[in-house]
């Protein structure tokens, strides 16, 4: 069947299926010709929580040998981005979009998509929940050259760490076969080249890293909401930080820390149907955008966007700009919450992040202006190993010391006897 706007739908192809586990498959995207566009070999670890009726489970699973590329890959057609989507279980998947410019490719985000009620992967699972997640992986290469890392390369996510491993990965071939010419990661070291070295040159000095700026004080927590014409949409308690990387007059680079304090800035915002949009300004000029999207599908909310402007004095370029619109963080089922205890820190793009103290959010759905049931952070669910750890130990301890006591007292009677 020809897709929409009569290009050819893809035929697609897995190759080296039925691998043990652990073992790489190389999985091929072909058009309608059956020229390769996309291949890609690799193995992948998972590392999430899931409800049970005793409470949050955590596990750790790998792709499967089962998993194989499904319908909705493409080359790409109709201005839209070649994607590989590989799927696996009952109702999970992977899914990688490539981009690039004249000279370089890159993976311009990878998402996974998990389903809480196939219990074969997690057990005893008591949610009914799809979970998506996506991360900027900063994954890249030069174009007519394959991608190759051998060492992990985690992705932190919310409520889920994704460790690839064995990496090979080519997008835009032209000749519908890995390029001998490779690109290689940072954690593997510098690439091997066929060409005859040439003279020793001196080496350029490296560039000086960013140096840290001073470290202002933990920043206060606020409360904000969103109102539209049906009520409130979006409801949020937490303390925001700017991490922001920059060039200095003197051609230094420094990150400094900058905090949003509530009692400097005016919030305002939007409600929609799919977007919930909370807009906070300052008096110094800082803007600062937090957009919620939804997964009608799933029935979840998340962070999809966030945007900032901002003026810095001793900037070399005094406007910093930053903006990141695929983001998928802060998720939760729509009419419920999510909550975090701990430190999130937010990569929107390599030179600006966002620190998030206490977040508690709800968006779209939002009942008489009150948080609904709570969506813990998997970052609070590891906290409370560590206490219940302790504890543990401690009992142990104590138990010990009290059995020891027992058996030194009932010695201590062994040689006397009754008159």
């Amino acid at each position: 069947m020809a897709a929409p706007g009569g290009a050819p739908r893809p035929l697609l192809l897995l190759l080296l299926a039925g691998l043990v586990q652990g073992a790489s498959a190389v999985f091929v995207v072909r058009d309608g010709n059956r020229t390769a566009c996309i291949m890609a070999s690799f193995t992948a670890t998972f590392s999430t929580h899931y409800r049970t009726a005793h409470g949050s489970q955590n596990i750790t699973f790998d792709l499967p040998p089962s998993a194989h590329v499904l319908n909705s890959s493409s080359c790409g057609a109709n201005a839209s981005e070649p994607n590989l989507d590989v799927g696996f279980g009952s109702g999970h998947s992977v899914s990688i979009v490539f981009a690039r410019n004249a000279t370089r490719y890159q993976i311009q985000h990878l998402s996974v998509i998990c389903n809480f009620s196939d219990t074969l992967t997690f057990p005893n699972s008591s949610s009914k929940e799809t979970m998506v997640v996506r991360s900027v992986p900063g994954i890249s290469a030069d174009m007519d050259t394959r991608y190759r890392c051998d060492s992990a390369t985690p992705l932190h996510m919310t409520n889920m760490t994704v460790t690839l491993h064995n990496v090979t990965i080519q997008a835009y071939l032209s000749n519908s076969t890995f390029s001998k010419g490779e690109t290689r990661c940072k954690q593997d070291g510098p690439s091997p080249t066929s060409i005859p070295p040439s003279p020793p040159r001196p080496s350029p000095s490296p560039p000086p890293r960013p140096s840290p700026g001073p470290t202002p004080a933990s920043p206060p927590v606020s409360r904000y909401n969103v109102s539209g014409d049906n009520g409130t949409c979006l409801l949020a308690s937490m303390a925001l930080q700017l991490n922001v990387t920059y060039a200095r007059k003197d051609n230094t680079t420094v990150t400094r820390a900058f905090n949003i304090n509530p009692n400097e800035i005016t919030s305002g915002g939007s409600c929609g149907a799919n977007l919930v949009t909370l807009e906070l300004r300052s008096q110094k000029g800082v803007l600062l955008v937090l957009q919620f999207g939804m997964n009608a599908s799933a029935s979840r909310f998340f962070l999809q966007k966030v945007q900032l402007n901002m003026s810095i004095p001793d900037a070399r370029e005094p406007t910093f700009q930053a903006v990141n619109s695929s983001m998928q963080a802060l998720q939760a089922s729509i009419g419920n919450s999510y909550k975090c205890n701990a430190e999130e820190r937010l990569r929107v793009t390599p030179a600006f992040s966002l620190n998030l103290f206490s977040v508690w959010v709800q968006a779209f759905r939002v009942e008489g202006d009150k948080f609904g049931s709570v969506e813990e952070c998997l970052l609070d669910g590891n906290s409370m190993l560590i206490p219940i750890a302790v504890g543990g130990a401690l009992a142990g301890l104590v138990l010990i010391v009290l059995i020891a006591y027992l058996i030194g007292r009932k010695r201590s009677h062994a040689g006397y006897q009754t008159i």
